[in-house]
């Protein structure tokens, strides 16, 4: 590995990640959990939602291995991704319109100076109706794959939801065995705003947004009959983000895009001191 490493620090929506370009070998060790982990870790390196690596691709203009701030690896990150695109952009490393290769499968952006339209591979079917007991109470909740599990809640206040704690529960549940799930709380304001809040699998709290999250609660929704395309979903940071797709019936979807931001707060050097500890 490097001595020193150069990176960018992006947020998309309020999730925010470390961008490198690992094309040729900025970051090679054995551990790449590990790394991800020590840097991701906030008071005691750079802190993160995610580690983004940028790499070489056969097949596409790059491909990127993505890590979530506890290390384990993460099939797709729709804000991930946006920022992914916006940097592969700004470093030459692919055009404004380009493709790239993701765990989830093969993933497509569009770059317009700080907002990137990404499309995401085909969810599974949206399954509502599922009934969960938790503590003793029964909540209803539909389930969808967007490239990573997800669980979506239907709550009358969003603010009064204990995201951390009913999420974490939900997550862990024996149900979403052995690898868990994201879990996802929406609500309509009372100015027919569709908000959400949610606990990410990977981070273990809740996060201020959640690409794949937004784009599960927009085809719940529209399964439900109670929304049509786009669908706009304010998250916590106070972003929206805009979920476009086609309806094939019986809760199936194709064609889905996720829209919103992807700045860069600052790119900086990053010393060893910032993962050997």
């Amino acid at each position: 590995m490097e001595e020193k490493i150069s990176f960018a620090k992006m947020s998309g929506a309020g999730n925010d990640f470390i961008v490198m370009d690992n094309r040729h070998g900025a970051v090679e060790t054995r551990d790449l959990s590990g790394f991800a982990a020590k840097v991701c870790a906030r008071r005691l390196s750079v802190g993160a939602d995610g580690l983004i690596l940028i790499e070489k691709s056969r097949d596409a203009d790059f491909r990127w291995q993505f890590f979530n701030s506890d290390g384990s690896r993460g099939e797709m990150c729709g804000n991930g991704a946006r920022c992914a695109a916006r940097f592969a952009w700004q470093e030459g490393i692919a055009p404004s319109s380009m493709t790239f290769e993701t765990d989830a499968g093969l993933i497509r952006a569009e770059v317009d100076g700080d907002r990137v339209k990404i499309q995401m591979t085909n969810p599974s079917a949206v399954k509502l109706g599922h009934r969960l007991n938790i503590e003793g109470k029964e909540l209803e909740y539909g389930f969808v794959n967007t490239g990573v599990p997800h669980a979506v809640l239907e709550v009358e206040n969003l603010a009064e939801v204990d995201v951390v704690n009913l999420g974490r529960l939900i997550r862990n549940h024996d149900v979403f065995q052995p690898a868990g799930t994201n879990v996802n709380f929406i609500a309509c304001d009372s100015n027919g705003i569709w908000e959400i809040r949610t606990y990410e699998r990977g981070v273990e709290n809740e996060t201020l947004a959640c690409g794949t999250g937004s784009v599960a609660a927009a085809l719940a929704l529209a399964t439900k009959g109670k929304q049509e395309s786009p669908v706009r979903l304010k998250t916590a940071s106070g972003v929206t983000l805009s979920v476009y797709f086609k309806s094939r019936g019986k809760g199936c979807f194709d064609h889905v895009f996720l829209e919103g931001d992807a700045r860069v707060i600052y790119k900086a050097v990053m010393h060893p001191d910032a993962w050997d500890y």
